[in-house]
């Protein structure tokens, strides 16, 4: 199958290497949060919410169409793109609220921005972590606010999240944040910007303007994408519908004073955004400006924001020299999706089955554009399978960084993609995992999914049994086995019709749950 379209042959010709150590590019990271593969106008002709400059963005690099977020939901994505690892070798199942921690990223493991910033790039963090924190009490103590049980009283786990919240010593700093992670620079929150426990920004290791009261969620809008606003305790500077323009001005001011302080020294800038996660809360400049809701001006704030940053890169002179990656942690929300559909018949997850949570392909297939001019073929698209993990391995070529043998142990370089350097596979298969820790396997072809339902969420009863759950071909089968090829929506269980491919993609999944690795020892694995 062909994997990657050029118009000519003189364009793959034409593509120069990398080059020297003093040619290293900057790099920019723009991540999505639930933003669906069906929510993008290059991705979905149907799509309601207009994205102009993510589809000029398209036209002027790369979009892939077989790209998958590491999970199906936030926080062991977002700890996979770090390290390049996928984070069920934690076995850590969940996401983290308000102040829980500590970080998923332990101390002694080598990250993305860490091995950057080893190379001489300058590293900046702004918006969402959501890997873990590690908050003290006045004594000095770790708080711990793990979740309680899941079949806890709510009132239980709101009073947990909030009294932890209470006990944390703010003038103490925080010790196992993105600063103490390779990031030189950081501002941003804990968790989900705006449906957590803790309403405040961290500057750094420190939260410069405690939070001082409970959300007055009366204030907020109210429509059907208004809910999971958790009633934390908020700072005084904190504003639920302005959280992404005060994420933009920083970045935009980090370009800003980078270019001006240290033009010669390359920065890798990671910019990771509220939008489009619930509580759907536009900022005030963009409620409005479609015809598709609160949502759909949420998505269009999310492509705002994109543009202002290539536009940003544009005026310092720097856009040229500049890759610049734009992707989402997984798929769309239930009740986005479900309340999207229904009121404007747009899909974010369109045209894959399931959605945020969900194994099948609508949880964890999502849009990836890469731009990079004079490297990266202008208006190509690639129909590779490829892993967010794999930014690690890729960035690590790049910059001509050896990556250990006990790092990026799921990341494989997409380079030569890149560049037109090849036609092949640049993976054998990719791992898939859910909240629960349920996984699956892609090959080619064929997805194998190590369990029953969607891993995910539950389509035995309300809308998304109504609605959305499908007949089962093979109730009695254990796991799950479609061709994606010939059944991209993943209709038609083949377990038992194809016993041997089960087996052959079982054993592949155990080999590489057992030996802590998928990604293939390479030139730059050492």
């Amino acid at each position: 199958m062909t994997r990657v379209y050029f118009t000519t042959l003189a364009c793959l010709l034409s593509i120069a290497p990398v080059g020297s150590a003093a040619d290293k590019p900057n790099i920019v990271l723009i991540l999505a949060d639930d933003l669906g593969y069906g929510d993008v106008g290059c991705y979905n002709s149907e799509a309601k919410a207009p994205t102009p400059n993510l589809d000029r963005m398209a036209s002027e690099g790369m979009r892939f169409t077989d790209a998958h977020s590491p999970s199906t939901v936030c926080t062991p994505t977002r700890y996979s793109i770090m390290t390049g690892r996928m984070a069920f070798r934690l076995n850590y199942a969940g996401v983290f609220t308000g102040v829980g921690g500590p970080c998923l990223i332990t101390k002694d493991r080598l990250t993305l921005p860490g091995m950057l910033r080893d190379q001489g790039y300058e590293t900046a963090m702004f918006g969402k972590w959501h890997i873990g924190m590690s908050f003290l009490d006045r004594d000095g103590n770790v708080i711990d606010d793990k979740e309680p049980p899941k079949d806890a009283d709510r009132s239980v786990k709101a009073n947990r999240g909030v009294d932890a919240v209470r006990r944390v010593d703010y003038s103490r700093g925080i010790t196992d944040g993105p600063i103490h992670r390779g990031f030189d620079h950081f501002f941003g929150t804990a968790c989900c910007p705006t449906s957590d426990w803790l309403y405040a920004f961290i500057d750094g290791d420190r939260i410069p303007v405690p939070p001082t009261q409970i959300v007055d969620k009366s204030k907020l809008p109210t429509h059907e994408w208004s809910f999971d606003c958790r009633p934390g305790m908020i700072a005084p500077d904190f504003d639920h519908e302005e959280v992404d323009m005060v994420f933009l001005q920083k970045s935009l001011d980090f370009l800003d004073r980078h270019r001006k302080q240290k033009p010669d020294k390359p920065f890798f800038l990671f910019h990771s955004l509220q939008a489009v996660h619930l509580p759907s809360f536009p900022g005030k400049e963009f409620q409005g400006k479609t015809d598709a809701g609160p949502h759909g001006d949420f998505i269009f704030e999310f492509d705002h924001i994109v543009g202002r940053l290539l536009e940003k890169l544009e005026s310092l002179g720097i856009a040229d020299n500049t890759l610049v990656i734009v992707t989402s942690d997984n798929g769309p929300e239930v009740g986005t999706v479900l309340n999207m559909r229904s009121k404007y018949q747009h899909d974010g997850a369109r045209p894959w089955r399931g959605m945020k949570r969900d194994n099948w392909e609508g949880g964890h297939r999502v849009p990836l554009v890469v731009r990079w001019p004079g490297r990266v073929k202008a208006n190509s698209v690639v129909d590779q399978t490829v892993c967010l993990t794999d930014i690690m391995a890729t960035c690590a070529e790049i910059v001509d960084a050896n990556l250990p043998s006990d790092s990026a142990e799921d990341s494989v370089s997409v380079l030569p993609v890149l560049l037109g350097k090849t036609n092949e596979e640049v993976r054998d298969f990719t791992l898939h995992q859910t909240i629960s820790l349920a996984l699956a396997i892609r090959k080619g072809k064929w997805k194998y999914l190590d369990h029953k339902g969607s891993g995910g969420n539950n389509y035995g009863g309300g809308k998304l049994k109504s609605l959305y759950a499908l007949p089962e071909s093979a109730p009695n089968a254990p796991g799950q086995l479609y061709d994606i090829e010939n059944d991209p929506g993943e209709t038609t269980n083949l377990y038992f019709q194809h016993p041997e491919i089960v087996k052959e993609l079982k054993q592949q999944l155990d080999r590489s749950k057992n030996s802590g690795r998928s990604a293939p020892r390479t030139s730059i694995s050492q």
